[in-house]
């Protein structure tokens, strides 16, 4: 398919397969050809999005990014950058919006890590399955970035608003039991092979459905929640662009090269 995801279609399922850990600045151009190709198949009924590596996601590679995208994140304050950032947060909103608006079912099966844009993705799935010892984390507080692809917009109507907060203002890491019990998860699995394989069984008891009674379906929930959430996306992509460049920022990328604590300062 492309250098991040593999793409499988067989009995009206896609299956795709990450070749990635890290989101890289690639990696948000992949995920846009990838769902226009599914848009476009009119045979696939339902998509299980997996990974072969060793963990799921760990999020955005900041090494990578920085390095094509730092000027933009740690530089000036004048409105040609600013608008520079904005449209790069927008296209990376995009490529996981590109998911959630899918006219079919995405089935995400999370094993490992699952961090900051890592959740981004699997909040724009439909369902979630995870094994036990998953480790996930809205991580961005921690690094000094406001999330803005779509965690602080979709997980309040999937766990609801004050665990969605408890998660964002902590950072901390937690557990795909753990993940289950707040709602985000819907099946937790001992195994690798346990949540793929259920994630296949599922998906092929979707794709034995009437298959624009399924889109119907998905339609009508995104619909739902279609006006605020873009609204929230659009806000918070102002809103870094004008305030993601600071001194805590560039600490937390010193720390995170160093293998550090930053030590954060407020400015």
């Amino acid at each position: 398919m492309n250098d991040t995801f593999s793409l499988e279609i067989a009995d009206n399922i896609g299956v795709v397969t990450m070749k990635k850990r890290a989101m890289d600045p690639q990696f948000f151009n992949d995920c846009v050809e990838l769902t226009q190709s599914l848009r476009g198949n009119g045979t696939v009924r339902a998509v299980v999005l997996k990974s072969d590596e060793k963990a799921f996601s760990y999020g955005l590679d900041l090494q990578a990014s920085f390095k094509e995208f730092g000027h933009l994140f740690i530089g000036g304050g004048l409105a040609g950058p600013r608008a520079e950032l904005r449209a790069l947060i927008r296209h990376w909103q995009a490529a996981m919006t590109g998911f959630a608006e899918l006219p079919v079912p995405v089935i995400v099966a999370i094993h490992g890590w699952c961090i900051g844009g890592g959740l981004d993705l699997i909040s724009a799935c439909d369902i979630r399955l995870a094994t036990n010892d998953a480790k996930l984390s809205l991580r961005e507080a921690r690094i000094g970035i406001v999330a803005d692809l779509g965690s602080l917009q979709r997980l309040p109507n999937i766990i609801g608003g004050g665990l969605t907060r408890e998660l964002a203002f902590t950072a901390a890491d937690f557990s795909g039991q753990r993940a289950h019990e707040i709602g985000l998860v819907n099946h937790v699995f001992e195994t690798v092979q346990e949540v793929h394989d259920h994630a296949m069984v599922m998906a092929k008891e979707i794709a034995s459905n009437p298959p624009l009674t399924i889109q119907g379906v998905k339609e009508i929930f995104l619909r739902s929640e279609d006006a605020k959430l873009r609204e929230g996306l659009n806000f918070v992509a102002a809103w870094n662009s004008a305030f993601l460049a600071s001194e805590d920022l560039a600490e937390a990328l010193s720390a995170h090269m160093a293998k550090r604590e930053p030590n954060y300062k407020g400015k």
